[in-house]
């Protein structure tokens, strides 16, 4: 059964979300409010040096600190651990990957990383405990550029013998030599580097973890606020040893992730094993200053991009480099972070196969990257749309029309790309129409043509975005050829009670993205429930034994779908038992509505209200069948999903003092059938903000020496409500052809449209005075000095 089988009467509306009045009032519990009497307090002594020799610690003044239980160096805990932290995604056969245990026994490899923790019975107490902890270090340089990385001129850990941790290459062409003929042979050609700057995630919640040991037969459950606790408790049971099935992995509320959630951290590991070695519950919650440190960082990479393209403009090869920033250790994805936008240097232009990139990872004496919204997707955007303005500056045609020339045409859908990965749909020219007429580009480049005039201080600016996220994270195949170590499926079950009350169990973990909500919508449409009827249960390995949890824009396309087939696997048993109840043939029992009718015999009926208390009570159901009414599946995508858009910003400089104020913002985006447009417009908005932030605002700052100088949020620039310009949203809709509810992700497409949008715009206001590019974020004294740059002016 599909959703064209019955009318569509809850999908697509704007349901309010069912989370948010415990939110507002306060009833939501996170992981820090989970009141434990007893439970002693964990802190963590981390490392002023961001290279540096562990030469003694003595916590001998820390154990005699009143209130204080334990207190411990690396090399105390060593005995702890089965395993070393896990990086689950080795690209490479002969990947390099240091040694990496929850605090560091030997070396500290950044400032931040932990070298000694204390277990007190106040937070106060055991902060107070790890000031009085001695540690004698032996201090080297660190290494914080990354081509001075790759020079291997300082080695951050002598084990490995190299900063290079990696190269993986995508090199794609019909016979040897095309590449380097179509750019002999191109008409233009463009050559870019950008630089994507650090960026703290910053959720509204940080990191909290609390570990509570069973009295008795060796059980744990670890409450933490993860995106990802099935994989969370595979990674616990692996690094310290304990047996599986005797762990328990809640995520109860959880204020944010943006991927910083997406990893298995050093914290999580101390709780559970200082807990499991003392018998008592053992918590901790980061403050924000520390979350800078110890939290991973996103983006860093320095991208070198060339294009090659006939006398129309048309795309002939692309050529990419990539230098990765990993920081000190691999935590869990680091490595394939930027791989995840390999693919897609492209964008959504049609290309011939001739396409050449690599990836180099270096290690660095800073804080570890891995995933952050959008994940090497708003990378591998910003490089390929900052180089289509490039390249149409330099064959003087307008950016929106020289994408239009590049498109994919939306009759060549499903479109297997150069890359042997297929589109599943797309209508690009209807995005960048819808997107042109709300934004009114005509309007705005007349207006530019007469404000841009020589001597003006107030430059106006269009810019384009066009963009594809491949998202999904699935099928499993595909996963397993890049090496991935999990797979892509996810779980499912649906359970109708017998007073037709339905219980949905997803291995998906929401933490802000409004899935209790959106899969009542998918059941009650299915089932023909009101949406009030239907109990989302989530985030609790116990609740929930199977799942692959939350990151990348999977839940939907793979949990949502996951949720649609076992409501199908439901209404099959329930058309069995109805078929057998009416005496009639299961093949001409029609469900709509929630109720199952005879064709041709309308007087013949019963709901599913009906069916449900009679599979609860077992008296009279087919031979064979057991009771009551459940299917539990396990949903492994054909393909990846791939949603697309088109983003346009209007900004106006001034050349006077570099400030930049965004006038407006329209973000189109393809989400295929949208389940809840509020929703959607929620994700679409939070998504614009940390895109533009990444263009004005923000920026993780490190000195020569290794030490972040912008640690707080006083230096760390997140824009608050005030600096957020007004957005306009819209839709297209081209559903996907490989589910059945032809759905794709969203939650971060914003973040992917946005920023190349923002920067396309501020250098089309400063063109005309000769600024070609400005490194990220684009502060007003950035900006400035790029127009004194370019005017032959003094810093």
């Amino acid at each position: 059964m599909t959703m064209t089988d019955q009318p569509r009467t809850v999908l697509g509306t704007r349901l309010l979300r069912k989370e948010d009045p415990a939110l507002l009032t306060g009833e939501a519990k996170f992981t820090g409010d989970i009141a434990v009497p007893g439970a002693l307090h964990l802190a963590v002594l981390r490392s002023p040096y961001a290279n540096a020799t562990i030469n003694s610690v003595d916590v001998s003044a820390a154990l005699a600190h009143p209130g204080v239980r334990a207190a411990y160096s690396g090399a105390d805990l060593v005995d702890l651990w089965a395993a070393p932290m896990p990086c689950a995604w080795p690209v490479t056969d002969d990947m390099k990957s240091p040694t990496h245990y929850p605090i560091a026994v030997s070396k500290a490899a950044y400032a931040g990383d932990g070298v000694a923790c204390v277990i007190a019975e106040t937070a106060a107490i055991a902060k107070d405990a790890i000031e009085l902890i001695r540690v004698d270090y032996t201090r080297h340089e660190a290494v914080i550029g990354l081509e001075d990385a790759l020079s291997d001129r300082v080695v951050v850990h002598d084990e490995i013998g190299t900063n290079r941790s990696y190269t993986w290459d995508l090199k794609i062409e019909e016979h040897e030599g095309d590449i380097d003929a179509a750019f002999a042979a191109a008409a233009h050609t463009t050559k870019e580097r950008f630089v994507h700057q650090r960026l703290i995630p910053s959720a509204m919640e940080p990191r909290s973890v609390l570990a509570m040991p069973q009295p008795f037969g060796g059980d744990m459950t670890v409450y933490s606020a993860t995106q990802i606790p099935h994989i969370l408790k595979i990674f616990v049971a692996v690094v310290l040893g304990i047996p599986e099935q005797q762990l328990r992995v809640i995520a109860p509320s959880v204020g944010g992730g943006f991927g910083s959630k997406l990893d298995v951290y050093a914290e999580e590991f101390l709780c559970t094993a200082l807990a499991r070695k003392h018998g008592v519950p053992v918590r901790w919650t980061e403050e924000r200053s520390e979350a800078s440190m110890a939290t991973i960082q996103g983006r860093a990479q320095i991208q070198d991009i060339e294009l090659a393209a006939d006398e129309a403009g048309r795309l002939t090869a692309i050529r990419v480099r990539l230098l990765a920033d990993m920081g000190a250790y691999l935590q869990l994805v680091t490595p394939g972070v930027p791989l995840l936008g390999a693919f897609l240097y492209a964008g959504v232009y049609e290309l011939p196969k001739a396409y050449d990139f690599s990836c180099t990872g270096v290690f660095t004496s800073m804080t570890p990257t891995d995933a952050y919204r959008g994940a090497g997707r708003p990378e591998a955007t910003y490089a390929i749309e900052r180089s289509m303005d490039s390249l149409a500056a330099q064959m003087g045609i307008d950016p929106l029309e020289l994408r239009r020339r590049n498109f994919i045409p939306t009759a060549s859908y499903p479109y297997e790309a150069f890359s042997g990965l297929t589109y599943d749909s797309g209508d690009h020219d209807a995005a960048a129409t819808m997107a042109s007429e709300m934004i009114d580009y005509a309007g705005l480049r007349a207006r530019q043509a007469e404000q841009n005039v020589e001597g003006a201080t107030k430059r106006l600016g269009i810019g384009v975005s066009t963009y594809f996220e491949m998202c999904g994270l699935a099928p499993s195949r595909v996963l397993a050829s890049l090496n991935y170590g999990a797979g892509g499926w996810e779980a499912a079950t649906v359970r109708v009670l017998p007073t037709n009350k339905v219980q949905v169990v997803t291995g998906t973990s929401p933490h802000g993205q409004g899935h209790e909500t959106s899969w009542s919508m998918i059941a009650a449409e299915k089932l023909g429930v009101d949406p009030s009827d239907v109990d989302v249960l989530h985030s609790d390995t116990a609740l929930a034994p199977y799942g692959l949890d939350t990151y990348g824009s999977r839940s939907l396309p793979v949990g949502g779908v996951a949720i649609a087939n076992a409501c199908d696997g439901v209404i099959e048993k329930a058309r069995q038992i109805a078929a057998h109840q009416l005496e009639a043939s299961a093949d001409d029992l029609e469900f709509s509505d929630g109720v199952f009718r005879v064709a041709g015999s309308p007087d013949k009926e019963m709901p599913l209200a009906a069916v449900a208390w009679e599979a609860f009570t077992a008296h009279n159901l087919p031979d064979g069948m057991e009771p009551n009414l459940e299917h539990h599946t396990h949903y492994d995508p054909p393909n990846f999903s791939w949603p697309f858009g088109t983003h346009m910003c209007a900004v106006e400089v001034d050349t006077e003092t570099g400030e930049i104020e965004v006038l407006k913002y329209v973000a189109i985006d393809d989400c295929g059938v949208q389940v809840n447009p509020l929703i959607v417009e929620g994700q679409v908005h939070g998504g614009v903000i940390q895109g533009l932030a990444q263009v004005l605002y923000e920026g993780a700052v490190y000195d020569g020496d290794g030490n972040l100088r912008t640690s707080t949020l006083a230096e760390y620039l997140v824009p608050a409500a005030p600096d957020v310009p007004p957005i306009t949203t819209g839709h297209t809709v081209t559903p996907s052809p490989t589910n059945q509810l032809g759905v794709k992700g969203v939650g971060e497409a914003g973040t992917i449209g946005a920023a190349p949008a923002v920067m396309n715009a501020i250098v089309d206001a400063l063109s005309g005075l000769g600024v070609h590019d400005i490194t990220m974020p684009a502060s007003p004294h950035t900006v400035w000095n790029a127009i004194q740059q370019a005017q032959g002016g003094s810093q």
